[in-house]
C-alpha cells in the first residue's frame, strides 16, 4: 500500500511540473524606426499556437514549459525566429527590418488587411498608410475617408459630401477616433479632403459590425486612426507637394532609442491664384499634427498627441466661415506583469464653427467641446482567455451658437443660444475565449449612464408634449411652453443607463474557412440636428435629455470567410440585419438653425437596414486589390403617438437618405516594375433618395409645388473611373533623398454625377424644367512627393 501511494505521489509530483506554464511577453518594433508595430504574428510551429501584437506592439502568451522555436513574422518585413526557453516567465522584444527583396508596397499591407479566419472579430476592415495613399483620388491628394467608401457597406452622399454611411447610418453614427480623441467633423473644404493626414498615420481601423464592448457612444461604426510614434533611430523628412495642397512631416529622436517626435502639417494654396482672375473669394485649409513618445523603461511609456485644424470660406470678406478640430491626449502605457498591459488616457477634443455675416452685421460662434478620461487594462489570463476591461468618463459643453454684432451700427443684438452640458460614464469588459480548436468566441457587456445636467432656461409643456398635432391641418407643429425654468448646472434633468451586451463567434471549418456569427447593441446619446443628405459645418450637435431619447441599436450578423489558392485569394460574405429605436425624426418645415426650442420640431421614430456584403481580394503578386458589393435597404418611420395622429409620411416606412440598393466598389494595384506601378478604382452606387415636385398649384399669382411621400423619387445613378500611375526615377537607388511622381486623373469618362436636381421655370418657354448640378468632371492632377 506504502509503494502504492508513493508512485501516485510521484506520477501526481511529475503531472504537475509537466503541466507547468510560463509566459512569453513582450514589445515587436520596426528595427529602422523603433515604431512599435500592430497586427505582428508571434507562432509557436510546435504547438500550433499563437497571438498577435496589439495597438501598442505588446503581445503575452503563456505556454507549458519547455524550449520553443518562436517564430516573429509581418509582410514587408523580415521574419525572425529565436530559440525560448520557457523555465521561467520570458520577457522577448523584438525588432524586424524591413525586407528589402519586396518590391510592391501593397503586398506589404495585404496581410494585414486580410481578415482572419480564425478569430471571433468579424465586419472589421483595415487600411495602411500604404494602401490609401495608392487610391486615386480627386487632385491627387492621399485621402482615408475616400478609400474607405471602397469598402462593402460604406457610402457617402457623393462627391464634395463630408461624413460618410455605414451599413445605412447616418453620419453623425460613426464614431472617428484618432488616437483615441473624437474628431467631430472628418472633413475639410465642406468635403473636398478628410482631415487626417496620410503621412502621418500608422493604422486605420474601420467596425461596422461585432464591435467590442470598449467602444460606445455611436451606433454604426467606429472608425479607429492611430497616429504614428515618430523615428526614435534618426531624423527623418517626408513630405508632397500636389495641385492644391502640400504637406510636410518630420519626425526624430530627442533621445536615441527612448524617446522620439513627430511634426506634420499640410495646407492648401489654391485660393492665392483666385485674385489672378479677379476673384476676390477665399477657400482654404491647414492642419498640425504633433505627437512625442518616452519610453521611460521597459515596463512605462508616455505619449502625448495633438491635432489641430482649420478650414476658412469667404465670399467677398462679406461672408466668412471658419470651422475645425482641435484635440490633445495624454497617454500612459503600463505593464503591471507578463499578464497585465494597461493604457490610461486623458483626452481634450473641441469642434468649433464660426460665421460672419458683414452684409448683415453679426457673427456667429458655435461648438463642442469634451473632456475625456479612460483607463484600459488586457488581461492574459492563458493563450485561450483573455479579458478586456476598463472604465471611461466624458464631460460634455454644447455651445448652440452665440450671435454678436460686428459693428457699432449692425442693428443685431447680442444673443446666447441656452448651453447645454452632460457627463457620459460607460464600464466594460470583454473577453476572448478559445473554447476548442475550432471554436472561438468574444463575448462582453458595457453599462453606460448619461446625464443631462442642468441649464439657464428649460421649457415646460403640456403633458410634457412640446410638438402638437393639428387635427384640422393635419400637420404638427411646435407646442407653446406653459412655463419656463431655470434649472441649476447641478440639477438632473434627465438620465439614461443602458447594458450593451456585445457577442461574437467563430467556426472553424479548417486553417482556410471559417463561418461567423455576432450579435451587438450600441447607445447613442449624441445626436446631430440635420435635414440634410450630407453633414453641413452649421450642423448642431444635441444631447439626449427631457425630450430626446437616447438611439439604440441592435445589430445581427452571419459571415463566411474563405482563403483561396494558397491564401492569394480571400472571399469575405456578410449579411446583416439592424434595428434603430428613437431615431430623430424632424416635421415638415423644420427649422434647425438657432433654434432654442429644438424640441418643437423633432420625434423620436424609428429606422432599420439590412443587406448583404461581398469582398474579393486577390492580396499577392503583381497584380492586387479587391472587389467590394453591396445590396442593402435603408429606411426609417415615425408611426402617430395615438389614434388621432397621422404620423410622418403618413407613419409608413420611407428610405433613408442614405439609402444605396447597389454599391459596388473596384480597386487595382499592378506594379510593372521598380519604376512603374498604376492604380485604378471604379466606383457605381444607386442614385441617392430625394424629394422631388408631384405637381403644383396657383395662389395669389404664385405657381407653388407640392411633394409626395418622402424619399420616393432617386437622384441619377452615380458612378466613375479613377487611375492613376506612379514613377518612381531610377537614381532614387542609393541615394538619401528618394522621391517619386503620381499621375492622376479622378473622373475619366468625365462622368457628370448629379449632386442634386433643382426646378425651375424656363424664362423664355414659360415650361418647368430640371436643372442638373454636377461638382466635378475630368479632374487630372500630379503630386511629387519625397523623402530624405
Amino acid at each position: 500500500m506504502k509503494k502504492l501511494n508513493f508512485t501516485l505521489l510521484v506520477l501526481c509530483a511529475t503531472l504537475s511540473f509537466s503541466q507547468q506554464k510560463y509566459t512569453l511577453s513582450g514589445t515587436v518594433s520596426e528595427d529602422e524606426t523603433g515604431e512599435t508595430l500592430i497586427g505582428v504574428n508571434v507562432i509557436i510551429p510546435e504547438l500550433k499556437s499563437g497571438t498577435i501584437t496589439n495597438e501598442y506592439g505588446f503581445y503575452s502568451i503563456t505556454l507549458p514549459e519547455g524550449t520553443y522555436v518562436v517564430t516573429y513574422s509581418s509582410l514587408g518585413l523580415t521574419t525572425q525566429s529565436i530559440t525560448v526557453n520557457l523555465t521561467e516567465n520570458v520577457r522577448e522584444n523584438i525588432r524586424l527590418a524591413s525586407d528589402t527583396e519586396q518590391l510592391d508596397e501593397v503586398v506589404i499591407e495585404a496581410d494585414v488587411e486580410r481578415a482572419s479566419i480564425k478569430t471571433p472579430q468579424m465586419s472589421v476592415n483595415t487600411l495602411t498608410a500604404g494602401t490609401i495613399k495608392n487610391i486615386p483620388v480627386v487632385l491627387g491628394e492621399a485621402d482615408v475617408v475616400k478609400s474607405i467608401l471602397l469598402l462593402p457597406g460604406v457610402t457617402n452622399a457623393g462627391e464634395a459630401s463630408s461624413g460618410f454611411n455605414v451599413r445605412g447610418g447616418a453620419a453623425d453614427q460613426n464614431l472617428i477616433l484618432l488616437d483615441e480623441a473624437t474628431i467631430f467633423n472628418s472633413s475639410h473644404l465642406f468635403g473636398f479632403f478628410s482631415v487626417f493626414n496620410p503621412d502621418a498615420i500608422k493604422d486605420v481601423k474601420l467596425f461596422k459590425g461585432g464591435i467590442p464592448a470598449r467602444y460606445g457612444g455611436r451606433i454604426s461604426s467606429v472608425l479607429e486612426i492611430f497616429q504614428k510614434e515618430g523615428n526614435s533611430k534618426e531624423l527623418k523628412i517626408n513630405g508632397g507637394i500636389g495641385a492644391v495642397a502640400s504637406r510636410l512631416l518630420a519626425e526624430g529622436p530627442i533621445v536615441k532609442d527612448k524617446a522620439a517626435f513627430l511634426v506634420g502639417g499640410r495646407g492648401s494654396y489654391a485660393h492665392l491664384f483666385l485674385p489672378l482672375f479677379d476673384i476676390d473669394n477665399r477657400a482654404y485649409f491647414y492642419d498640425l499634427n504633433t505627437k512625442i513618445n518616452w519610453r521611460i523603461n521597459e515596463r512605462n511609456s508616455i505619449f502625448l498627441s495633438g491635432y489641430f485644424g482649420r478650414d476658412l470660406f469667404s465670399i467677398n470678406d462679406s461672408f466668412v466661415n471658419v470651422y475645425g478640430n482641435a484635440l490633445g491626449n495624454f497617454r500612459w502605457n503600463h505593464i503591471f506583469s507578463d499578464k497585465l498591459f494597461s493604457n490610461l488616457s486623458v483626452i481634450y477634443s473641441d469642434y468649433y464653427y464660426g460665421l460672419e455675416l458683414d452684409f448683415v452685421g453679426f457673427e456667429w460662434n458655435s461648438g463642442i467641446q469634451n473632456f475625456n478620461i479612460k483607463y484600459d487594462l488586457k488581461h492574459y489570463f492563458s493563450d485561450g482567455f483573455q479579458v478586456n476591461y476598463g472604465i471611461n468618463n466624458i464631460y460634455y459643453r454644447f455651445n448652440p451658437g452665440k450671435i454678436e454684432p460686428n459693428s457699432p451700427d449692425s442693428g443685431i443684438l447680442e444673443e446666447q443660444l441656452i448651453k447645454k452640458y452632460a457627463n457620459e460614464f460607460a464600464a466594460y469588459v470583454d473577453v476572448e475565449h478559445t473554447l476548442t480548436d475550432r471554436l472561438r468566441v468574444q463575448y462582453g457587456l458595457r453599462l453606460s449612464h448619461f446625464i443631462r445636467f442642468g441649464q439657464d432656461e428649460l421649457n415646460v409643456y403640456a403633458n410634457n408634449n412640446p410638438v402638437e398635432f393639428d387635427k384640422s391641418l393635419l400637420i404638427y407643429k411646435g407646442a407653446e411652453p406653459v412655463d419656463v425654468i431655470n434649472p441649476g448646472r447641478s440639477d438632473q434633468l434627465a438620465s439614461f443607463t443602458n447594458l450593451e451586451p456585445r457577442a461574437s463567434v467563430s467556426y472553424i471549418i479548417n486553417d482556410d474557412t471559417s463561418i461567423k456569427a455576432s450579435y451587438t447593441r450600441i447607445s447613442q446619446y449624441l445626436h446631430l440636428l440635420s435635414n440634410t443628405s450630407s453633414p453641413t459645418p452649421l450642423d448642431v450637435w444635441t444631447p439626449s435629455g427631457p425630450f430626446v431619447e437616447p438611439q439604440l441599436l441592435d445589430q445581427y450578423a452571419f459571415g463566411f470567410f474563405r482563403n483561396l489558392w494558397d491564401r492569394e485569394f480571400t472571399i469575405e460574405t456578410e449579411v446583416f440585419y439592424k434595428g434603430i429605436q428613437n431615431r430623430i425624426d424632424y416635421i415638415d418645415g423644420a427649422n434647425l438653425i438657432a433654434n432654442n426650442e429644438i424640441e418643437q420640431v423633432i420625434l423620436n421614430g424609428e429606422a432599420r437596414a439590412y443587406g448583404w456584403e461581398f469582398l474579393f481580394r486577390k492580396n499577392t503578386g503583381k497584380l492586387q486589390g479587391w472587389l467590394a458589393y453591396t445590396l442593402s435597404k435603408s429606411e426609417q418611420r415615425t408611426p402617430p403617438r395615438n389614434s388621432e395622429e397621422i404620423g410622418i409620411n403618413n407613419g409608413v416606412w420611407y428610405n433613408t437618405p442614405f439609402d444605396k440598393t447597389h454599391d459596388i466598389a473596384l480597386y487595382g494595384n499592378y506594379n510593372l516594375n521598380d519604376t512603374w506601378s498604376f492604380n485604378g478604382n471604379f466606383v457605381f452606387q444607386t442614385g441617392q433618395p430625394t424629394n422631388f415636385p408631384i405637381g403644383q398649384f396657383e395662389f395669389q399669382g404664385l405657381v407653388i409645388p407640392y411633394y409626395g411621400l418622402r424619399n420616393s423619387t432617386r437622384l441619377p445613378d452615380y458612378h466613375r473611373l479613377d487611375i492613376a500611375a506612379t514613377l518612381t526615377p531610377k537614381k532614387n537607388k542609393g541615394r538619401n533623398w528618394q522621391s517619386e511622381w503620381v499621375f492622376s486623373i479622378y473622373n475619366v469618362y468625365n462622368r457628370r454625377n448629379a449632386a442634386s436636381i433643382n426646378f425651375r421655370q424656363n424664362q423664355d418657354t414659360g415650361i418647368n424644367e430640371a436643372v442638373r448640378t454636377s461638382i466635378f468632371g475630368i479632374v487630372p492632377s500630379v503630386t511629387y512627393n519625397f523623402k530624405f
